[in-house]
């Protein structure tokens, strides 16, 4: 086994340091999820803060680590007796994104099941995180099904296998630890409110301080034993803090000063449900065990409200995370005074409202105590602010100098589309949009398995068995059953696509009015990529020419972003931004053949500019319908006089064209408008 990186070891990075420890001594605060840029060491301080924690006292011989003093009575290796209690370190679990669920929840061994009538478990990471971490790197690409899994995990606090017949239940209580790049994707909010604490990461912009980075990851490197020597005693402090902290914790006064405090705060950043003041409540319960306090101050709770509340503010995917500090102070000084004009009046003998021992707290450890450390001001991002909305940035000039270029204008309030899907059957990425073969979801039939059995088809696999009963020699109650007689079991699910937007910014579409409902739109179907699971790019044209706004991307959030500083003008070169998306498929094509593409054109259908631009258009706009591109059209026209072209447009695509109204969930011209195939008639926009 590797010598891991020790904790100590690592340069800067105090709030992400801070949560894992609090973690450490409260494991009751739910986890961390470390967001930042690739390459600012989240996985490596992760990985280091097991060896930080306390060794865990199991019973004997049990693979699901019952706890001696109070063992489960519904463990699949109980009934546990008395004694036979050992301890072994605390694990730190890893959940690779592409792993099966019955590698995270357990496995029954079917062949066994079926030719001896065995009801064998073999136990998955769940099981092997109980009473550790539960470590999931890059959490935000995990797929659905998984999510899900961990859902149920973390609410019941046990996990449930129930297949053919055969049910296991055992405890899954375990410290959910997360890394993610936002750059591709965000989470769902139902896990992303699962984790206790968020912590924002960026790699230092200090020379000394990355210079100090690299020396010892050299050093690490090279010999990591030797370096990890150099830490030990630093390790061993660290590690006997921890536990100083853990035997304090019961001691820690949460006082009635301190729950208004939290309470106000998380009313005041209008946070959904309850969990959040929970979290921050025991958080701020470790911090003051953390700093050798017994009672709870201020500062232990504006620290806690900066690392429990930025990512359950977020009221849409595409608003930053975030506190507002100053918000955050005149919440907690409203507070303080609303307590203190509360109170009862002090006694006539003690005029000056009691001594330096009652009263409030104000966050100070006790005299020759350890010190908690300094939490550094978070840097707000974009939208941070939840009064004054960031101003949008200057556009830049168009390419090719187009004329009459105008300001980017602000997105119309985004609205529920109608589910626009691709037609057939495919086989990618596990998601929500159109309907695909995958792992999971309804059965529909049976094949022969290809590599390991993960999901049986049973009455498929009784059937192929049942005729050769005679020839294998049976002469009991019991199915002979060989490999050759299983059967998988073909599910039907939905997939995520990529969804390719090519927007038209020239000057048809640079009316204020109009664009502001053109940028709601495409903003409304990127929120919907999002709930599906989609990849997402953007395509303009305006001026002389096209260009690729954003590749492809998991990161719908950076569309949005994109799009908000889009500005208008010039000519339409559409078949160029037809011929731009096309090149992008092809490459995207070779990166991931299984990901089925869907196209949405947003424009009027008007081409203007070079030679003969309306033929050019629907030469470029054949070369879709040729690959059997699933496509539609947003007819952005307005006025009482319609010319239609993009109606014409959808024809030559081999696609549907909708108008903006009727891409609405709640318009009354359909439940749901499907892109139609190749050889289907197009529609022409009402």
């Amino acid at each position: 086994m590797s010598t891991p990186y020790p904790f100590t070891a690592l340069v800067g990075q105090d709030d992400l340091r801070l949560a894992l420890l609090l973690n450490a001594v409260s494991p009751a605060v739910g986890g961390v999820l470390v967001r930042g840029e690739k390459g600012t060491a989240k996985s490596t301080a992760v990985r280091a803060l097991s060896a930080l924690l306390p060794a865990v006292p199991v019973v004997a011989g049990c693979r699901f680590s019952c706890d001696p003093a109070a063992p489960d009575a519904n463990c699949p290796d109980g009934p546990h007796e008395a004694g036979g209690a050992t301890a072994r370190p605390a694990r730190m679990v890893e959940l690779p994104v592409g792993a099966s669920e019955d590698r995270l929840v357990g496995a029954l061994d079917i062949e066994r099941a079926l030719a001896e009538g065995v009801k064998a478990f073999e136990p998955g990471l769940l099981a092997d995180a109980h009473r550790g971490i539960l470590y999931v790197d890059e959490v935000n690409l995990l797929h659905d099904h998984l999510v899900d899994l961990l859902l149920d995990a973390a609410a019941m606090g046990a996990s449930y296998v129930e297949r053919e017949g055969v049910s296991v239940r055992h405890a899954a209580r375990f410290l959910l630890v997360g890394t993610m790049n936002p750059e591709e994707g965000e989470l769902r909010p139902q896990l992303l409110d699962r984790f206790g604490l968020t912590v924002e990461v960026a790699a230092s912009r200090e020379t000394d301080q990355r210079v100090e980075v690299v020396r010892r990851r050299l050093a690490y490197d090279d010999d990591p034993e030797a370096f990890a020597a150099r830490f030990a005693e630093d390790e061993a402090a660290l590690r006997d803090r921890v536990v100083a902290a853990r035997a304090l914790l019961p001691q820690v006064v949460l006082g009635d000063g301190a729950l208004r405090q939290i309470a106000a705060t998380c009313a005041a950043f209008e946070v959904d449900g309850m969990r959040a003041d929970i979290v921050m409540a025991r958080t701020a319960t470790a911090l003051a065990a953390w700093a050798g306090r017994t009672e709870v101050g201020s500062e232990d709770v504006r620290q806690a409200a900066l690392l429990a509340l930025p990512h359950r503010r977020r009221r849409n995917p595409f608003d930053a995370p975030g506190l507002d500090e100053d918000k955050l102070d005149e919440t907690l000084e409203e507070a303080r005074d609303d307590e203190a004009t509360e109170a009862p009046e002090p006694p006539e003998d003690d005029p000056d409202g009691g001594g330096p021992g009652d009263g409030g707290g104000g966050g100070q450890p006790p005299e020759g105590g350890p010190q908690a450390p300094e939490l550094p001001s978070q840097q707000q991002g974009p939208g941070s602010d939840d009064e004054t909305p960031a101003a949008p940035r200057e556009p830049a000039p168009a390419p090719g100098g187009a004329r009459g270029e105008q300001q980017a204008v602000r997105a119309a309030e985004p609205f529920r589309t109608k589910m626009l899907s691709v037609p057939g059957i495919g086989e990618g990425a596990a998601g929500r949009r159109s309907r695909a073969r995958t792992e999971h979801g309804r059965t529909t039939g049976s094949r022969r398995p290809q590599g390991a059995l993960t999901k049986l088809h049973l009455a498929a696999t009784v059937q192929a068995a049942a005729p050769h009963q005679k020839a294998r020699g049976r002469s009991g109650a019991g199915l002979v059953v060989r490999r050759d007689d299983l059967r998988q079991a073909t599910r039907e699910g939905r997939e995520g696509n990529l969804v390719l937007f090519v927007v038209d910014a020239s000057g048809s579409m640079a009316a204020r009015q109009r664009m502001s409902a053109v940028k709601g739109a495409v903003l409304s179907l990127l929120l919907d990529a999002y709930q599906r699971r989609d990849k997402v790019g953007l395509v303009t044209f305006r001026g002389q020419e096209a260009e690729v706004a954003l590749p492809p991307t998991s990161s719908v959030d950076a569309a949005a972003a994109r799009l908000e500083t889009l500005p208008t003008g010039g000519r339409t070169p559409l078949a160029a931004g037809l011929l731009k998306a096309h090149d992008v498929l092809r490459v995207e094509r070779l990166r991931d053949a299984a990901r089925r593409p869907l196209v949405v054109v947003v424009t009027d259908g008007r081409a203007t500019g070079g030679v003969e631009p309306v033929a050019r258009a629907g030469r470029a706009a054949r070369l879709f319908a040729a690959d059997k591109v699933a496509s539609v059209v947003v007819d952005c026209e307005s006025g009482y006089v319609r010319l239609g072209l993009a109606g014409q447009l959808a024809g030559e695509l081999g696609g549907t064209a909708v108008t903006l109204d009727e891409l609405r969930a709640d318009s009354i011209a359909g439940l749901v408008k499907d892109v139609q195939g190749m050889n289907s008639p197009s529609r022409r926009a009402a």
